[in-house]
């Protein structure tokens, strides 16, 4: 009874399962030792990856140090000034007639009309051709004195003697000299810094060339222009001319060291001139002796 009761059941139980689909899941392999290679090789990978990367930031970092510049590797900021105090007396002089008299005159003077200002701006630009031809002839350069010469005549004549600038409509540039670059190309140093009564800042050397300028002009005497009252007249219009033309105010940074900034720039200014001039003028002397060409 009981084996006929238990092989009904089996029966029941494997119809069932006849029945419907039986589906076994399959659980993957454990392979720990080879997983751990794999791990042990990625991390390899991305140790010699961070290793590499921070040898090309070193490399990079090598090649774009910044070497901090010592004392010795920076320029000088000394400029030979044996009169200080006789120039610190004038500049200050300087700075009160610019204020009182002479900034006011050429504000005014700027406010007359541009065809004026030009006319005057050009007419004493054309008489200072004529210093400019003597210089160059002096300094041994014939094609800028010739240009010079010819900018004259023709600002003269076509240019009713001189109101009109027609020799730079012309391709005829203005390169102005004077005495003082004359002295630099035959190897004069600038000398010490001097501040000249209503010029301004200078040299010695720019203050033997005002008075061989002055007496160039003086000695050609154009048109008479050179000699009696209308002299000191023709003077006072082309200081006026020329302030109204420059932006310098003095103290207007209001720098307590505004002198030792003034007398620096203008020195050095003058000395890479100089520089140039002589590089202009022996230029293998400064390509170590190397033939031109190569």
């Amino acid at each position: 009874m009981r084996v006929a009761f238990f092989t009904s059941l089996a029966a029941l139980a494997l119809s069932a399962c006849a029945s419907q689909n039986l589906s076994i899941r399959r659980l993957p392999p454990e392979t720990p030792a080879a997983d751990n290679a794999a791990a042990i090789k990625n991390a390899a990978a991305l140790a010699a990856s961070a290793t590499a990367a921070a040898h090309d930031a070193a490399v990079q970092d090598a090649t774009h140090t910044v070497i901090p510049l010592t004392t010795a590797d920076a320029p000088s900021m000394y400029s030979y000034d044996p009169w200080e105090r006789v120039n610190r007396f004038t500049y200050r002089f300087n700075a009160r007639f610019d204020e009182a008299i002479f900034l006011p005159v050429a504000s005014g003077y700027g406010r007359l009309p541009s065809p004026i200002r030009s006319g005057v701006h050009n007419f004493f630009g054309n008489l200072a051709e004529v210093r400019t031809v003597v210089n160059y002839a002096v300094q041994l350069h014939p094609v800028a004195g010739a240009r010079s010469l010819g900018r004259f005549l023709i600002n003269s004549t076509i240019g009713i003697g001189g109101l009109f600038d027609v020799a730079t409509r012309l391709k005829l540039q203005s390169e102005p000299t004077g005495f003082s670059r004359t002295l630099a190309t035959w190897g004069m140093h600038p000398g010490p810094y001097l501040v000249i009564p209503f010029f301004g800042p200078s040299t010695l050397r720019d203050g033997v060339g005002l008075l061989g300028d002055f007496g160039v002009a003086y000695g050609v005497n154009i048109a008479k222009l050179y000699r009696g009252e209308k002299t000191w007249l023709l003077g006072v219009i082309d200081a006026i001319d020329q302030r109204a033309n420059v932006n310098f105010r003095y103290y207007a940074t209001g720098s307590p060291f505004e002198y030792e900034t003034v007398r620096f720039l203008f020195v050095h200014r003058e000395l890479i001139e100089d520089e140039a001039l002589r590089v202009k003028d022996h230029p293998q002397a400064h390509d170590g002796g190397a033939p031109a060409g190569k």
